[in-house]
């Protein structure tokens, strides 16, 4: 892996925090040359540093009125349940993110959903039917202070 340095750090959460901004003024907000932004960047995406760039959504305009966070225990704890599991997951468009994770349970999620009845549709309907799961807990979202996902 390629270390990188203070300059580098410094670029990375300028374009965590607008990927879209030009070369000419990410160049000037830390202080190189254009050429040697460019030269910068381009080792970053191409070291891995930099897996891609993201649209940031409004959710109100895309018909996303409700969000939760869903922990799934799983019946069996095999590596073929799990398999199982994250391909039905995979399949599931309201499953934003899905973490394998530690604890009491086996994974957490984030669900997207145009309400609460096309969220209860997803846990009945989706999660519900899957044979591996063994446990559904649902948090839901009231509002998000802090969020800095791309």
């Amino acid at each position: 892996m390629r270390e990188y340095d203070d300059i580098d750090d410094r670029i990375l959460r300028v374009l965590v925090r607008d990927g879209r901004i030009s070369n000419l003024a990410l160049s000037d907000r830390v202080g190189l040359s254009p050429s040697a932004c460019l030269r910068r960047v381009t080792a970053l995406e191409r070291a891995g540093v930099i897996r891609g760039y993201r649209a940031v959504l409004d959710p109100d305009k895309t018909g996303v009125g409700f969000t939760a966070y869903v922990t799934v225990g799983l019946n069996q704890h095999t590596k073929a349940a799990q398999m199982a599991f994250e391909q039905a997951i995979a399949r599931s468009p309201e499953v934003r993110e899905c973490h394998n994770i530690t604890g009491s349970v086996e994974y957490l999620l984030r669900i997207e959903a145009a309400d609460l009845a096309a969220y209860k549709h997803f846990h009945t309907e989706v999660l519900g039917t899957l044979p591996q799961v063994n446990a559904i807990t649902s948090y839901v979202v009231m509002g998000s202070p802090k969020d800095e996902r791309a």
